[in-house]
């Protein structure tokens, strides 16, 4: 789970690691508390100071506190939501048994317990969708976005690079990437039954995803044959 920078325990004393522990986990708990009752809100209301200060009117919580947990506003809870779905999703999908199915199905669902998630939270979803585009949250959205990929990459089992930045590591979340954001923008106007439209449209990217991989490995390997490759990947670059 994360937290902002701002609020982690900053006491780095061992003797105090349980106390601390205890109130992270209590301070997640309100913070998600607070999230799940702003999410009734946000689709009439947007994502402001006020559906935050609403949210914890509901809960009992006092707007000092409500504050001091989202310091930004709409903006923190924007952030705090990133995190709040990919938890659940986590939660959701139950990684353990994602083993024991083929890579397609993995990700498909990942992604589509992802979705089912926020699945009553449509309109909320939309509203924060248009905000995360604006100048203020673009570097915030993406790095929640990044690390979106990374959580269910590494959930579906792909996670073991060692920390390495290869062309590889990018290109594979690149094309996650583009099938989270178009399978999540046709879930937004899918009104198909229990949005099979929508499971059925994911299925047809990850199909289309895994072809192109397919071709491209190939192609590669085709090139990588091709008499004089080895001279050329020596040759100096000019």
């Amino acid at each position: 789970m994360t937290e902002p920078a701002s609020d982690e325990p900053t006491d780095g004393k061992a003797a105090h690691d349980e106390i601390d522990d205890d109130a992270v986990a209590g301070r997640v708990a309100q913070k998600d508390a607070i999230l799940e009752a702003v999410l009734g809100h946000a689709a009439f209301d947007g994502w402001s100071r006020r559906t935050l200060l609403q949210a914890a009117s509901d809960l009992g919580v006092d707007r000092a506190t409500a504050r001091r947990l989202f310091p930004r506003g709409g903006d923190s809870l924007i952030a705090w939501l990133d995190d709040w779905t990919d938890r659940k999703m986590l939660e959701t999908a139950d990684p353990s048994g994602l083993a024991a199915l083929p890579v397609r199905q993995r990700i498909a669902r990942l992604i589509r317990c992802r979705l089912e998630v926020l699945g009553e939270h449509k309109e909320a979803l939309r509203r924060a969708a248009v905000a995360r585009g604006t100048p203020r949250n673009l570097v915030v959205g993406g790095r929640a976005f990044w690390r979106t990929l990374d959580r269910i990459w590494d959930a579906a089992g792909f996670g073991g690079d060692g920390g390495s930045r290869t062309f590889s590591y990018y290109s594979r979340r690149a094309t996650l990437g583009a099938v989270l954001t178009s399978t999540f923008l046709y879930w937004l106007e899918d009104h198909s039954p229990g949005h099979a439209d929508t499971w059925a449209f994911l299925d047809r990217r990850i199909e289309n995803v895994m072809r192109f991989g397919q071709l491209s490995g190939k192609l590669q390997g085709f090139l990588d044959n091709l008499p004089g490759a080895g001279f050329l990947r020596r040759a100096p670059h000019r």
